[in-house]
């Protein structure tokens, strides 16, 4: 197997999707001389919503998977157990406040209106080739670091600056993928020594480390500054939310350990930067190639949302969003076909049955493919690998709700994404300010495929011509 491994690792998840289906559904796979790289791995949706949902506490997050995602720390993303459901309450708590939900209205709707539109019509005007995944890259790594430090890194403009924390950020993700792959002693005598990949990523932890921790001192200083009776006059972001939390449930957690406070940022930064700049990178790509599904998003918003001048569209709120079927059909297939993650790697508890049948040993790892899921017959047709957001919406034309062991992309159960909502708010914002304005074209023969990543990003880029559109 270690043969095909390797040779398949280009496009491993294409490769992965073809076995599963031919073997069923569950395959095992065994390298004999590295016993860290034996798995079972499954697409099987009925053993993903026992795992993820009917049998949850048995299937957790292996040590050696939180050592491989060490950088995140205890935050929420890498820890199991109690520690996980009071991270989760705590986050829970905060962003089903309304006030977070006109946070992030105004923080997106910002950033598209002072730096994405006219990052794009500069585009427009120079008749220059940009990549589109950069350009998502940066404008999510920014609200990222909006929503949750209430600070603006502002690494989306015209000069595309490169900022120390943004580099920093990019090189810790590309060590972990590092750890995913090669084997644990490779990685792990590297650290040890410090060389290569680890020596390189122990200097961007530390760089990304010293701008976290003045944020949080900063935010701190801000709230100790104030009188109690005043707290929640504190400018809004995640950060200063926990902070407070913390104070007002008399945990003492937030206000004491910024160990504690750093984990946090450090997650919730990761989990709503690259995701969602995946995500709008394939959705775009996918409409650029489809483009009468690019003229029917254009169509509803004329016909639902009444717009009436360029600037209409920076008022609407997420109920007039929400009426945009089509637009989150066609979302959602694209998240379908490309979910932001394509691998959930669980470690079995206890000794255990699978709905399939395989008997699973204590310790054994599974990972769930995410990826070949979305890809199957049985679930979604013979259709399966077209993009057709048509499927998403019913005879009567409202939106079709598909199990979460079926549509994965957000994960299913009690671990299922929290920011499941606030993403649609985010790309649908995204999405109908560009369609409007401006239209995609790709560059002819640039190649486009899924890089081998912890998040599934494009393996060259998205390179296309952005024009003004005449509406």
């Amino acid at each position: 197997m270690l043969s095909g491994l390797f040779r398949n690792a280009s496009h491993m998840y294409d490769c992965t999707s073809r076995v599963l289906q031919h073997y069923g559904g569950i395959v095992e796979v065994k390298v004999l001389w590295c016993t860290s790289m034996n798995f079972l791995i499954t697409s099987d949706p009925m053993n993903a919503d026992y795992m993820l949902s009917k049998n949850f506490p048995n299937y957790e997050k292996r040590s050696e998977i939180r050592e491989i995602l060490e950088p995140l720390g205890d935050g929420i993303i890498n820890s199991d157990s109690n520690w996980w459901a009071y991270q989760r309450k705590m986050m829970h708590s905060i962003i089903k406040n309304s006030k977070f939900e006109l946070f992030l209205m105004k923080v997106v709707q910002q950033k598209v209106v002072t730096s994405l539109i006219p990052l794009l019509n500069h585009i427009s005007k120079s008749e220059i080739e940009v990549d589109l995944q950069e350009v998502f890259k940066r404008f999510t790594f920014d609200n990222s670091c909006l929503m949750v430090l209430g600070f603006d890194p502002i690494s989306l403009s015209v000069e595309f600056p490169k900022r120390t924390y943004e580099k920093a950020f990019d090189e810790i993700e590309e060590a972990i993928l590092y750890r995913h792959i090669v084997p644990n002693w490779c990685w792990k005598l590297q650290r040890w020594l410090p060389i290569g990949k680890e020596k390189k990523l122990r200097k961007a932890w530390d760089a990304f480390d010293r701008f976290l921790n003045q944020c949080i001192a900063s935010k701190l200083e801000e709230l100790l500054s104030r009188e109690k009776t005043h707290l929640e006059e504190a400018k809004f972001n995640l950060l200063t939310a926990y902070m407070m939390l913390g104070e007002i449930v008399n945990m003492g957690v937030c206000s004491k350990s910024n160990k504690f406070l750093r984990c946090t940022a450090f997650n919730l930064i990761a989990a709503g930067s690259d995701t969602l700049g995946s995500g709008l990178a394939w959705f775009f790509r996918l409409i650029a190639t489809h483009p009468f599904v690019d003229m029917k998003i254009l169509k509803e918003m004329k016909e639902k949302l009444m717009v009436k001048d360029d600037k209409k569209w920076e008022c609407f709120g997420i109920q007039e969003l929400g009426t945009l079927v089509y637009l989150h059909a066609a979302l959602c297939e694209a998240l379908r076909l490309y979910p932001v993650v394509a691998f959930d790697p669980r470690t079995a508890v206890k000794a255990n049955i699978l709905p399939s049948g395989h008997r699973i040993s204590a310790n054994t790892p599974i990972i769930i493919s995410l990826y070949a899921i979305e890809r199957m017959e049985e679930i979604w047709g013979e259709d399966c690998m077209q993009y057709k957001p048509e499927r998403w919406i019913s005879e009567q034309g409202g939106l079709i709700i598909v199990p979460s062991y079926k549509f994965t992309t957000f994960g299913g159960g009690p671990r299922s994404c929290l920011g499941k909502a606030m993403a649609f708010i985010q790309m649908k914002i995204v999405a109908t300010s560009i369609i409007w304005y401006f239209h995609v074209e790709m560059i002819e023969g640039h190649p486009v495929s899924p890089s081998v990543s912890v998040v599934l990003h494009m393996k060259h880029g998205l390179k296309v011509r952005i024009t003004k559109r005449r509406v």
